[in-house]
C-alpha cells in the first residue's frame, strides 16, 4: 500500500491542534478543536483510502469502494450538527455569565480535597 506522505502528514497536524483545542477551558477554542479534529479524521480516512477510482491497496483489480466517501458525508453532516448544538451552549453561557470560560463545579473542588485528603 502506498500512502501520500503530505496528507498524512497534515492530517496528523489537524488531528493534534483539534486535541490541544479540546483540552482549553474556553467553550469557543473547544468548538475550534471539534472542527478541526473532525476534518483531520475525514482527511485521515480518504487518504487512507486510496487514491480515487483505484483500490486502497496497490496489486488489487478491484474497484474502489465507495464506503470511505460515504463515511466523510456522514461525519460532515455529524459534525455539523455537534457544531451547531455547541454554537448555542457557547451563546447560552455567553448571555447568562457574559464569558465563555468554563469554571469548576462545587462539587468538583469536594471530590478534589477529599482525594488530596486521603492520599496524605
Amino acid at each position: 500500500m502506498t500512502l501520500s506522505l503530505p496528507p498524512f502528514l497534515a492530517c496528523c497536524v489537524l488531528i493534534t491542534v483539534g486535541v490541544t483545542l479540546l483540552l482549553e477551558r474556553s467553550l469557543v477554542r473547544a468548538l475550534a478543536g471539534v472542527v478541526v479534529l473532525s476534518n483531520g479524521v475525514n482527511l485521515l480516512i480518504v487518504t487512507a483510502s486510496g487514491a480515487p477510482g483505484r483500490p486502497p491497496f496497490t496489486g488489487t483489480a478491484a474497484p474502489a469502494d465507495p464506503l470511505p466517501q460515504a463515511m466523510v458525508l456522514t461525519a460532515i453532516v455529524i459534525t455539523l450538527g455537534v457544531t451547531a448544538f455547541v454554537l448555542a451552549l457557547v451563546h447560552r453561557s455567553w448571555q447568562l455569565t457574559g464569558s465563555d470560560e468554563v469554571r469548576d463545579d462545587t462539587e468538583d473542588r469536594r471530590v478534589r480535597l477529599r482525594s488530596r485528603r486521603g492520599a496524605d
